[in-house]
């Protein structure tokens, strides 16, 4: 093994490292929320944390489009921060007075007690715009350590803050005030990643913009599919009902995001490598560890309740594997996604949205309890992973677009490709 390689190993494996204790963080504050709170509340705020994840895919996408800029353009890094730092606050502010402001719709459709839930939501999300622009320019100059310690920020921040609104008031509102405040703390650890010399082209902000709505409109489509099941339960279950589907969904979370380091790792030998031995390579390794965790919820369901709530949440103890099995699904969709951002290829955001709307359908005109939904998302997450894997198999490969994706237009990557608008 090189020295090159061996830096790679070395880099990778502290990031994949630092994603596992923020994952391991995050699941800890939902398991502290299940034994605090009571079904209808954690249902209340699993549905919170659902927009969360959705509304986040600005932060994703941002964070993607800086780190390639900057990787295609390492002589221009800090005129790309310059310009990067300036659409990461008007971006983030405007992503928080969107979602505080949608709070008089989403209250009642949501059967949320208090508007403040949700404009708790919106304040959340300022600090987690800005700390994706940080995580790009981290992550696109290679700064490893760093990137690595915004990600255990981002946990840690969510599991105090979260677990301290708990502390004054056991409920869903309290608890989005605490991860709102909490969400600071990666963004102070990141502070002066996104202070740039002014040199930056203003008429640069167009094409950094443009590419990360592209970015997230992918993105978009695969948070909201995975969290269509969490919002139809809030909507559509009792409350109580709910409350036991959110508590599977801890499971399906953990077993969703176990394997997310494995898209961060590979993400830059996908782009490259036209023989597809790759994907399939970092595809096995997500089932597999999934499977790992579907085996040992049907093994030994009790253990797997302990981990998910308690015996508050027994109802569904023998169903948990199913929700195992869900996210086991989704992971592999989440790896497949990136994959076809670095390939180029079109049509996933299409096919998601396909599949959300399978699901919704599926859960509006039939009669389906617990069961019933997560089977429709575990199937139906199933076929989406299978026609991505396959799908790239029999078309030609593009990978000499893929190797550097997000180039501004008219640059050359590497190989001397030009960006086209």
């Amino acid at each position: 093994m090189n020295r090159s390689t061996r830096a790679t190993v070395s880099s990778g494996s502290i990031v994949a490292v630092a994603m596992m204790v923020m994952n391991v963080a995050t699941y800890g504050f939902n398991l502290v929320a299940a034994r605090l709170l009571v079904p209808a509340e954690f249902g209340a705020l699993t549905a919170l944390l659902s927009l969360i994840l959705i509304a986040n895919v600005v932060a994703l996408a941002l964070q993607a489009s800086i780190a390639r800029r900057i990787s295609v353009h390492p002589g221009q890094a800090l005129q790309i921060v310059h310009t990067a730092s300036r659409v990461a606050l008007a971006v983030s502010l405007l992503v928080g007075l969107v979602t505080a402001l949608s709070s008089p719709i989403l209250t009642p459709a949501f059967s949320f007690e208090s508007m403040w839930a949700v404009i708790w939501c919106g304040a959340m999300l300022v600090p987690l715009t800005l700390a994706g622009a940080q995580l790009g320019v981290a992550q696109g100059t290679g700064r490893w350590g760093k990137l690595a310690a915004l990600y255990l920020g981002n946990g840690f921040g969510r599991l105090f803050g979260g677990v301290a609104g708990l502390a004054i008031e056991p409920t869903a509102t309290n608890a989005m005030l605490g991860l709102a405040i909490g969400a600071w703390l990666p963004v102070l650890l990141g502070w002066g990643l996104l202070k740039g010399t002014g040199g930056g082209d203003v008429h640069s902000r167009r094409p950094l913009v443009f590419e990360t709505i592209a970015s997230a409109s992918t993105l978009l489509a695969y948070f909201a599919f995975s969290n269509v099941d969490a919002l139809l339960a809030r909507g559509g279950f009792s409350e109580h009902d709910s409350g036991l589907y959110a508590s599977g969904l801890i499971l399906t979370k953990s077993t969703m995001f176990l394997p997310q380091f494995v898209s961060v790792v590979f993400f830059p030998s996908l782009a490259r490598d036209s023989t597809h031995r790759t994907r399939l390579r970092a595809a096995a390794l997500v089932a597999f560890l999934g499977l790992c965790v579907v085996a040992g919820s049907a093994v030994l369901p009790r253990l797997a309740l302990i981990l998910v709530g308690g015996d508050q949440y027994r109802e569904v103890a023998d169903d948990l594997w199913l929700f195992a099995l869900s996210g086991t699904f989704l992971a592999i969709v989440y790896l497949l996604v990136f994959d076809a951002l670095a390939r180029r290829s079109p049509g996933v955001a299409v096919l998601l949205w396909i599949a959300s709307a399978v699901v919704f359908s599926i859960a509006w005109f039939w009669t389906i309890g617990i069961v019933g939904l997560v089977i429709s998302m575990a199937s139906t997450a199933a076929v989406v992973a299978s026609l991505l894997l396959v799908w790239p198999l029999l078309r030609p490969s593009r990978t000499g677009d893929a190797s550097v994706p997000g180039l501004v237009p008219g640059a050359t990557d590497p190989d001397g490709h030009v960006e086209r608008d």
